[in-house]
């Protein structure tokens, strides 16, 4: 099995036809046909199967897919490990960061990483664990900065930068906004952000905590802008980290009603796949949101 092997798989897996994944490496179809018999023949077993719209995965084709894009990610990984240790500063650094970690850790962090690595390439995705599970395992992301899952997968390591809490947040003005406790705030109707699997499990427990029956939820957003736009346009509530109330962006449009009950949020964690170096640079770019997070926390 050769590395052209591996690149020719992910391409057809990718692109959903030889065709396609001969024209995007910018190689003869019989080519690439060829490298996938070779790669079937040496694994004894299909990895592909035609349908009428192209060709998809066998069952043992994903399971080897998902191998060989880690081995992939790992490569280019390396390439980047071995070029910023010669003290080159090209490369490329892929992350997913929750809403906290953007806007109380990475507006200190990101001036200094572009001074110390001014040609590496940043990627930054606005997401929360569960909706990047899958490209953690397998190394597209790098790691991941935010609230950690409900559950760990194998092979994760997680690392705790600071306890969090949370507050009632809705428009400024909102015809609840003077409500001093959760129970005036039963009748009212929630958005959820997707930090959970399942959106009830974020509320709920806080309202059964306290007696009161699961909160009415009618929308769920999976980024910041849909949050912040259900928020303002309407008299959906929400429960959101305190660093939503001190951001420039948000701080001046929405409020945060002073209710008696303890509102404890999910700490702020670092995780990345265990037993695999970082880059020099993404270990850089986690020091400085560790040092962002320190600074925070004294705050």
């Amino acid at each position: 099995m050769k590395l052209h092997h591996l690149r020719d798989l992910l391409a057809v897996a990718d692109q959903g036809s030889m065709r396609a994944a001969a024209r995007e490496l910018g190689v003869a179809q019989p080519a690439m046909t060829r490298s996938i018999q070779e790669l079937e023949r040496e694994l004894g077993a299909a990895l592909f199967e035609r349908r009428s719209r192209g060709i998809v995965p066998t069952a043992i084709g994903e399971a080897f897919i998902r191998r060989a894009r880690s081995i992939d990610n790992e490569l280019l990984r390396a390439r980047d490990e071995v070029a910023q240790l010669r003290g080159l500063s090209h490369g490329h650094v892929r992350v997913a960061l929750s809403m906290v970690p953007h806007m109380a850790l990475l507006p200190e962090a990101l001036r200094p990483f572009r001074l110390r690595y001014p040609d590496v390439r940043l990627d930054i995705i606005d997401a929360v664990f569960p909706t990047v599970a899958a490209e953690m395992v397998d190394g597209t992301i790098d790691c991941y900065v935010g609230p950690p899952p409900e559950q760990l997968p194998d092979g994760m390591l997680m690392e705790k930068l600071f306890d969090n809490t949370r507050v009632i947040v809705g428009r400024k003005g909102h015809p609840l906004s003077r409500a001093t406790t959760l129970r005036e705030l039963v009748d009212a109707e929630w958005v959820t952000t997707s930090i959970t699997a399942q959106a009830e499990h974020e509320l709920g427990p806080v309202f059964s905590q306290h007696g009161l029956p699961a909160p009415t939820l009618v929308l769920q957003a999976h980024s910041a802008l849909t949050m912040i736009v259900s928020l303002l346009y309407s008299d959906l509530l929400t429960m959101l980290p305190t660093q939503w109330m001190s951001f420039p962006l948000t701080r001046d449009v929405l409020q945060a009603f002073d209710v008696s009950e303890t509102l404890a949020a999910p700490p702020i964690c670092i995780i990345q796949r265990a037993g695999l170096p970082l880059t020099p640079a993404t270990e850089y770019l986690c020091d400085l949101l560790r040092r962002a997070a320190a600074h925070a926390s004294v705050r």
